[in-house]
C-alpha cells in the first residue's frame, strides 16, 4: 500500500487475501467496507479508470469473500467493471498505484494476473456462460467447489446471458447467479420486509417448505392444485420478482439491499449452503458510485474517469481539440438536419460513440438497443431494407461480437448499412481487449462492403458524408480513440469518389501509403528519412476497399520501396495491396520492395498510447528504423 493511505485504515492494512477477512467481526466487516471504499476513491483518482461500478458493490464483493472460500471456490466477474474492490481484497492493493498502466495492473479481470481470476472479462455478458463451464469441469473432476457468477444488471441485456441462464436452468447444475442490479431495479421492494423475505425464502426449511407444499397439492383435485400453484407462483412473482428467472429454472432470492451486510451474508450462506438442489439467481440492488456523492451525483460520468480531485469529484481533463468520436457525431447531425432516412443505432453506448448528442437533436431517429450488437446490426439491416440509411455506431472491439450479421444479415443481402467504427486502433489504458485490432481484415474480406479509414478530422468528415450517399451496398468508416488534430470542417463537406486515395507529398525514394491515424507518424518519419537523403513520397489510401488499384501501381513502379502501415492487424489493407500486386503483374515486384507494416501477431497490454505503438513497431522512429534495415543503409552512419 502506498505511503499516503496506509496510517489511514484500521482493517484494510491488515488484509492481504479473503482469509484475513474472515477474522472480522460483523461490525468490523462494516469499517473495512467504508475503508476499501476510500481506498479505491484515493486511487484511482490517481490512475484513472471505472469507478462507480466498483464503488457499488464494495459490501458484496466483501460479502462474497466472507462467505465462500476463494479461491478455491470461484466468483466469475462480468465486464470486469465492478472488480476493483475485488483485486484489492486477492493480494493486489499494494499495486492498485499501477492500475491500467504499463506493466500494472489491468482494468479488469485476468487469468494471468491473480489466482482468484478464474476467468478474464472486459466484454458483456460472458459470466454466466464460462461460470457454467466451469462448474460442469469441476463436477466432472469432482473437485467439489462452488462457482459464482456476477453480472450487471447492462450485461443482462444481451441475449448471451439468457442463452447461459437458459442452459443453466435446464442443466440443473448448483450455479450461483448474482444479478447486481443497479441501474433500475426488475422489481420495487426493497426493504426491511423485502430483505427479510428474501432471507425467509433463501432458507432449507422454507425450500423444504415449499417442496412439501408442492406434493400435497398434488392430492387435492386438479382445478383446485392449478389454482393454488398459480396463487403461490403469482404470490412470489408479486413480492420478488423472480418468475421470470423460475421459469428458466432458477430459484430466485431477492431483491435484497446490496450495501447492507446483514442482509447480504445470511442470504449468501444459504445460497451457499444450500445450491446443490439446483441454480439459484440473487438478486442485489445497489447504487451505483455508492458512498462517494460524486460519483452518485453524476454515475455516467464516473462511470470511467480520468484523474480526478477526491473532494470535488472534479476531473483533470487537459484541453485539447474535438475528440473523433465529437467530430462525427456532429457531422451526423448536419446530414440528419436535412436527410429524414437517417438514423443511428448504439449498443448501450450512447455517450462514448457521441450519439447522446444525435439522440438530443433527434429522439425518434436513435435507436439505443442494449449491449446486443448482434441485434444492433440486425435491426440496422431491417432498417435499411425500408429505405432507412442507418449507422450503425459501434466500437471496433464490440462489432466483433456480430460478425456473423455482418456477414450473413447485411453483406450477403447488399444491404446499406453504414458502420461507424469508433475506437479503432490501439486505445492505451483500456488494453488488448478494448484495442480495434481486426475491422479492417474481417469487413475488407467481405465480397460487396466499402471500407474507408480517417487519416484526420476532415477526412472522417467527408468520409461520413460519403456513407451517407452509399445505397448500393454496405459501408464502413473507422476512426480512432483521441483528439484529432483541430482541422477546421466547411460545410457543406466534400465527398469522396469511391475507391480514390491521393498524394500528400511526392519524392522519387521510397513511398509510403498510409491507411488510417498512422499518417502523421508516416509524415514525421519522413522529415527524419531527409537526414539520409531518403526522398519520400506519401499516399493516403483512404479506402481498402475498393482499391486505389491506379495508385498503388504507380507507387509501386516509380519507388524502390513501397510500405503499407495499418492500425490492424494482418490480413487488412497491406494484405490487399500485395495480393493485388502479386496477381497484377509479378515483374513489378522484381524491380520493386514491398512491406507491410500492421499490428504484430500478439494482443498489447495496456500502457499509454505512444508506448502501446511502439511495442507494435509504428510510431515515426520505428518506421525509420524499418526502412533503413529494407534498404540495408546503417543508422546513424550515413546520416546527414
Amino acid at each position: 500500500m502506498n505511503k499516503a493511505t496506509k496510517q489511514d485504515y484500521k482493517f484494510l492494512n491488515n488484509i492481504d487475501t479473503p482469509k484475513d477477512i474472515k477474522k472480522l467481526t460483523s461490525d468490523e466487516l462494516e469499517i473495512l467496507c467504508e475503508e476499501v471504499r476510500s481506498f479505491m476513491i484515493d486511487n484511482v483518482s490517481k490512475t484513472g479508470g471505472h469507478l462507480g461500478a466498483g464503488l457499488g458493490v464494495v459490501e458484496l464483493t466483501v460479502g462474497l469473500h466472507y462467505i465462500f472460500n476463494t479461491p478455491k471456490d470461484q466468483i466469475i466477474w462480468d465486464v470486469g467493471h465492478q472488480t476493483y474492490p475485488h483485486k484489492i481484497l486477492t493480494k493486489r492493493k499494494n499495486r492498485m498505484h499501477t492500475l491500467r498502466q504499463g506493466k500494472g495492473l489491468s482494468g479488469f479481470t485476468k487469468r494471468a494476473e491473480s489466482i482468484y481470476d478464474p476467468f478474464g472479462a472486459a466484454h458483456a455478458s460472458t459470466s454466466i456462460s464460462a461460470a457454467l463451464g466451469i462448474l460442469v469441469g469441476s463436477e466432472i473432476r469432482k473437485k467439489n467447489k462452488k462457482v459464482v457468477a456476477v453480472i450487471g444488471d447492462g450485461a443482462m441485456t444481451a441475449g448471451m446471458a439468457y442463452e447461459a441462464l437458459n442452459n443453466a436452468g435446464a442443466m440443473k447444475y448448483p450455479l450461483i447467479v448474482i444479478l447486481n442490479d443497479n441501474d433500475m431495479s426488475i422489481a420495487p421492494p426493497v426493504g426491511a420486509m423485502s430483505a427479510y423475505l428474501s432471507k425467509l425464502i433463501s432458507s432449507g426449511p422454507y425450500r423444504g417448505l415449499r417442496n412439501v407444499a408442492s406434493q400435497l397439492a398434488k392430492k387435492f383435485p386438479k382445478k383446485i392444485a392449478n389454482t393454488a400453484k398459480k396463487a403461490e407462483e403469482y404470490a412470489r412473482g408479486f413480492f420478488t420478482g423472480g418468475t421470470l428467472f423460475e421459469e428458466l429454472g432458477f430459484y430466485y432470492i431477492g431483491p435484497i439491499d446490496g450495501h447492507n451486510l446483514n442482509h447480504l451474508l445470511p442470504i449468501l450462506k444459504n445460497a451457499r449452503d444450500h445450491s446443490k438442489k439446483g441454480p439459484v439467481l440473487i438478486h442485489v440492488v445497489t447504487k451505483k458510485g455508492n458512498g462517494y456523492i460524486p460519483a452518485e451525483k453524476s454515475d455516467d460520468k464516473f462511470h470511467g474517469v480520468g484523474k480526478f480531485n477526491v473532494l470535488t469529484g472534479k476531473q483533470n481533463k487537459s484541453e485539447s481539440n474535438k475528440s473523433y468520436t465529437k467530430i462525427f457525431s456532429e457531422n451526423l447531425i448536419e446530414l440528419a438536419k436535412t436527410d429524414k432516412k437517417i438514423c443511428a443505432i448504439t449498443a448501450a453506448m450512447p455517450s462514448g460513440t457521441g450519439l447522446d448528442l444525435f439522440m438530443k437533436k433527434f429522439p425518434s431517429r436513435t435507436f439505443d438497443v442494449g449491449i446486443a450488437e448482434q441485434h444492433a446490426v440486425t435491426f440496422a439491416a431491417g432498417l435499411a431494407c425500408e429505405g432507412m440509411k442507418p449507422f450503425a455506431t459501434i466500437y471496433s472491439t464490440f462489432l466483433q461480437r456480430a460478425y456473423d450479421q455482418v456477414v450473413h444479415d447485411v453483406a450477403i443481402q447488399n444491404l446499406p448499412v453504414r458502420f461507424a467504427i469508433d475506437r479503432a486502433g490501439l486505445v492505451g489504458a483500456d488494453g488488448a481487449t478494448h484495442a480495434g485490432s481486426f475491422d479492417i481484415a474481417f469487413l475488407s474480406n467481405l465480397p460487396n462492403f466499402i471500407t474507408m479509414a480517417a487519416s484526420d478530422d476532415l477526412e472522417l468528415a467527408r468520409m461520413i458524408h460519403t456513407c451517407a450517399d452509399i445505397n448500393h451496398a454496405p459501408s464502413a468508416f473507422r476512426y480512432p480513440r483521441g483528439s484529432g488534430l483541430g482541422l477546421k470542417i466547411n460545410y457543406p463537406v466534400k465527398k469522396l469518389v469511391i475507391g480514390k486515395g491521393k498524394i500528400i507529398q511526392e519524392g522519387n525514394d521510397i513511398a509510403i501509403i498510409s491507411y488510417g491515424a498512422r499518417l502523421q507518424e508516416v509524415k514525421l518519419a519522413a522529415k527524419k528519412l531527409e537526414n539520409y537523403k531518403i526522398s519520400t513520397t506519401i499516399a493516403d489510401a483512404r479506402f481498402c476497399k475498393p482499391l486505389d488499384k491506379k495508385l498503388i501501381l504507380e507507387l509501386c513502379k516509380n519507388h524502390k520501396l513501397l510500405i503499407t502501415i495499418e492500425e490492424g492487424s494482418i490480413g487488412g489493407f497491406g494484405s490487399h495491396v500485395s495480393n493485388f500486386l502479386i496477381n497484377e503483374n509479378n515483374t513489378l515486384l522484381q524491380n520493386t520492395l514491398i512491406d507491410c507494416i500492421c499490428l504484430p501477431d500478439k494482443f498489447i497490454d495496456q500502457d499509454t498510447p505512444f508506448n502501446m505503438y511502439s511495442i507494435a513497431n509504428m510510431n515515426s522512429e520505428n518506421i525509420v528504423t524499418r526502412i533503413l534495415k529494407k534498404l540495408n543503409i546503417k543508422k546513424n552512419l550515413t546520416k546527414v
